[in-house]
């Protein structure tokens, strides 16, 4: 995800840790391993409450790699549209983490996340450390961290809250509430918080597809931070395919 703010390029790119890292994870996942995957046509690229895309479509596809102690790793590609002069056209989502049910009702996963953005005129990657608790596979809470959030030098803490409400074996109902506590990344001494939401109908209409609407709304605050063209409220509406 990329902020539309100006912002100068930080030097270097996954580090050799982290390199590292993603290598022994794909390893321990390749043993027994499951592959699982999906792809998307959306009408718009939504993350955070921003939009990727310039409010256009995009096509996303990933694919994961899970081992039967819980470790894993994943890719995730989607299209992207940000200032012209960034000449960012793609991402690539890189993620080795650990997933497991601590019982009948909970389940605890925890990973790395790599943001890449090929071919672009400065550097946006940056990584985040994750973690979600899920309680009967209906409710859920997540939280990330990164000291270079968005790709600025600064920290950003990320919690959301989310429930699904099924209606019947194909319909359900998704929402969610986050907050994003962002430093001082634009350097005008006022840290850049902000909230945002979204509800969704999902319907689950012939295995392995699904389409999805979702409504989505930020606060006034994010409308500050990426301007009023990229934050606000928007609708998407996505058809997926999962295997």
């Amino acid at each position: 995800m990329y902020s539309l703010q100006a912002r100068t390029r930080r030097e270097g790119a996954i580090p050799a840790a982290l390199a590292a890292v993603f290598a022994l994870g794909a390893a321990g996942a390749a043993h027994a391993a499951d592959i699982t995957g999906n792809a998307t046509l959306t009408t718009d690229y939504v993350w955070r409450g921003s939009t990727q895309t310039h409010g256009d479509p995009a096509v996303q596809a990933g694919v994961k790699v899970a081992g039967q102690s819980g470790f894993y790793g994943s890719a995730w590609a989607s299209n992207v549209e940000f200032a012209p002069e960034i000449h960012a056209s793609s991402e690539v989502d890189l993620t080795v983490g650990w997933g497991h049910a601590l019982n009948d009702d909970w389940a605890l996963d925890l990973n790395v996340l790599h943001y890449r953005y090929p071919s672009t005129t400065v550097d946006l990657n940056w990584t985040e450390l994750n973690g979600t608790l899920t309680w009967k596979n209906d409710y859920w809470a997540s939280v990330g961290y990164s000291n270079e959030a968005l790709g600025y030098d600064e920290s950003g803490v990320y919690g959301l809250v989310g429930a699904k409400f099924p209606v019947n074996d194909r319909f359900r109902f998704e929402a969610a509430v986050a907050h994003y506590a962002l430093k001082d990344v634009n350097g005008d001494g006022r840290d850049d918080d902000y909230t945002h939401g979204l509800v969704s109908a999902v319907w689950a209409f012939n295995a392995p597809f699904e389409a999805r609407v979702t409504a989505h709304a930020t606060d006034s605050k994010a409308k500050r931070f990426f301007g009023g063209d990229f934050a606000g409220s928007r609708i998407e509406a996505a058809l997926q395919a999962s295997f």
